[in-house]
This record gives C-alpha cells, structure tokens and sequence, in this order.
C-alpha cells in the first residue's frame, strides 16, 4: 500500500470517531447551559420604551398633563319655595343628579378617586378611559341617603370632604355613615373643622380647623387622611406649606387658575349648579377640562 493510499485509509478512520466526540461534547454543553423549558437559542428580552414612573415630575411637566374633569357636589335634594336663586345654585334636584350620573356612565366615564389622579400627575400612571372624579362638600346627609346609593348602580366612587363640626347634627352625616363611605371604597378627605376661610388662617387655626378634624377622621375611618378641600375653594401660597407639612399630597380649590410653582395644591374642581340639565353638564365639564 502506497503512501498516499494509506492517508486516505487513516483519514476514513479519524473523521467517524472525531465527529462522534464533537457530537457528545455539544451534547452535553447543551444540558448544562440552556434553562429547563427554554429554546437553545435563547435571545436576550427586547426592552420595550415606557414612561418613567419611578422619578416625580416637575410642577412644569405637572401643568402639561391634560386635565381630569373634576365634579362638585354640595346638597342632592328638590328645591324647597325658601330656597334662594344663590342656594339653588348649591343644590342639585334628585332627578337632575340621577340624569347627570347616567348619562356619564353611558358616555363611558369612570370614576377616578384621588391616589389615581396623584399617581397620573406626578408619575404619569395610566388612567381609565374616560376618567372623572365626582366629589362631595360640607358632609350633607342627602350625599350618603342619595348620592352614593345612586352612584352604586354604576359602580361609581366618590370624594367626601368632610366638616367636622356638622357630624351628628340634623341634616348632616353620622360618624357611622362616614365610615361606611370609607369602608366601600370611597375617599374621606378634610374640609376643616367649620368651613372657616384658610386665607385668615393663624397658627391657633391650624391646629383648631385642620389637626383636629384630621385626626378625628382618621380616627373614624381607620384610614390616613391625605386630600384637602379649601372652603369656599379659596386658597393663597401662605397656606400650601402647612398642608405638606401635615402630610396632605394635594389640595382642590374651585375654579380658579392652577398655582404654576404648586399644581398639586390648587387641583380645579368645577361646581354642578342645580339648574344644569345632564347635558348641559356634560358639555360644560368637557369644554372646562381639555
């Protein structure tokens, strides 16, 4: 057997058992670094782009954010003869109020309470479609016997600002109605002690209007208070710093135009007058709100 002859024999020997071991090698490197159930040939998660909702925005970013209509509600009852063209402004008739809530329902609102709104302000948290947040004033017991029995029927939640100095009295909510407010769902928030204007506020006030009932809501509900309602809706830049001192997250005026340095605290709500039919509310709350 000639020289070349006998490299091709060895060669038919040699490819057989070399390729047999590579086979065993690939084997069982595949055993041990590939993960139960994975492929192979595994790829690295492509990391989708959202937005950032760990870093707070700034009051700038705050202001860019479209608005959340905002409701407000004080009495839900008919019209009495003694009451006055400014008191019925105040108070919306029971049938008006039950059009008003199912025409946002069947327009497709959901209600929004408001750590939602915080979240969506502050770290740009998605909200339903639709959202709206209805809240109520002054702790008028036509809020707990009409109101939220109406907005049950369409799973809807609320904002109570409570005034602690009607507790109990005719007219007014109980403790155990706050309670059961809170207890369904709904948001208790603080309206002062006696609705008395913060723009005349002294560090005596403080403690009387806002500590107080803060503390006596908590102590009701079981739950921290951290939303703040301004009687009248009136508010100033001297009475923002107490309110985060005393742990409130924000604070909801009426109307007026946002404080540009302090969104937070000066939240636009928009007051449902009793004439206003369901749709008269309806486009008005859109055009108030872009």
């Amino acid at each position: 057997m000639n020289h070349f002859v006998r490299n091709v024999f060895a060669a038919t020997l040699i490819v057989p058992v070399v390729l047999s071991l590579l086979l065993v090698f690939n084997s069982c490197t595949e055993k041990h670094t590939t993960k139960p159930g994975a492929p192979a040939a595994e790829k690295k998660a492509t990391v989708t782009s959202l937005p950032d909702t760990t870093k707070p925005r700034d009051a700038a970013a705050i202001l860019q954010q479209p608005q959340v209509p905002i409701l407000c509600y004080h009495q839900i009852r008919d019209w009495r003869p003694t009451d006055s063209k400014t008191a019925r402004d105040y108070i919306v008739p029971v049938d008006n109020f039950k059009a008003q809530l199912k025409l946002l329902a069947d327009s497709g609102y959901h209600t929004i309470l408001p750590d939602d709104l915080y979240k969506y302000l502050v770290y740009g948290s998605p909200l339903p479609a639709r959202p709206v947040m209805l809240t109520f004033d002054d702790t008028d017991d036509d809020q707990y016997t009409i109101a939220w029995p109406e907005m049950k029927k369409y799973g809807f939640k609320g904002v109570f600002f409570v005034m602690t100095v009607s507790l109990g009295r005719p007219n007014y909510m109980t403790k155990e109605a706050v309670k059961e407010l809170a207890d369904a769902g709904n948001v208790i928030g603080s309206h002062t002690w006696d609705h008395h204007n913060v723009k005349k506020y002294t560090a005596a006030d403080w403690a009387r209007q806002v500590d107080k009932p803060t503390a006596q809501l908590q102590a009701i509900t079981g739950k921290p208070l951290h939303y703040f309602a301004y009687p009248f809706g009136l508010w100033n830049k001297e009475a923002i710093p107490p309110l985060k001192q005393r742990g409130f997250k924000a604070a909801f005026q009426l109307s007026e135009k946002r404080d540009e340095q302090e969104p937070l605290y000066t939240i636009r709500r928009m007051i449902v007058p009793g004439s206003w039919t369901a749709a008269e509310m309806l486009s008005v709350m859109k055009k108030t709100f872009r």
